[in-house]
């Protein structure tokens, strides 16, 4: 068996594009739960996976930070590796799509539990800066071996 070719290292990015979209993604949710929309679990889980699996281009809030609030400040002051932010982007997904699955079976308590548990992680991660999906990613990671990037 031949080893497996080393993937290069992502391109570093601005850590305050997944906070503001951490951000969005929490007022949103709990604005959902207050209102008891319900659809919001799965709107909510599109723009986490369309960011996750594409890129930042095509996460709304991603693209809306990019295009609009970037160009008004100033650089970052350090960058960080985009692979835990996606990881931990994922693990939303998961648990909004468990949301969905809930909601349409007719058990809104489990659904909006899901759905906020995603809520106050990204809250967290939002005005704290800790990101416990990233957390999980990194530490992943190095038991794996895998440089970072930052």
């Amino acid at each position: 068996m031949t080893p497996m070719a080393e993937q290069p290292a992502p391109k570093p990015i601005d850590p305050r594009g997944p906070r503001f979209n951490q951000g969005a993604i929490t007022v949103l949710l709990l604005a959902g739960f207050l209102l008891d929309w319900r659809p919001i679990a799965a709107i909510i889980g599109l723009v986490l996976l369309f960011g996750a699996a594409f890129g930042p281009r095509y996460g709304p809030f991603l693209r809306l930070y990019a295009d609009v609030v970037k160009p008004r400040l100033s650089p970052p002051v350090e960058l960080e590796d985009p692979r835990p932010p996606r990881f931990a982007a994922s693990v939303g997904v998961a648990f909004l799509l468990g949301a969905t699955v809930s909601f349409a079976a007719g058990h809104p308590a489990a659904g909006w539990t899901l759905a906020l548990i995603v809520a106050a992680l990204a809250g967290l991660a939002a005005t704290t800066g800790v990101c416990v999906g990233c957390e999980v990613y990194l530490f992943i990671a190095r038991r794996r071996g895998v440089e970072l990037v930052a």
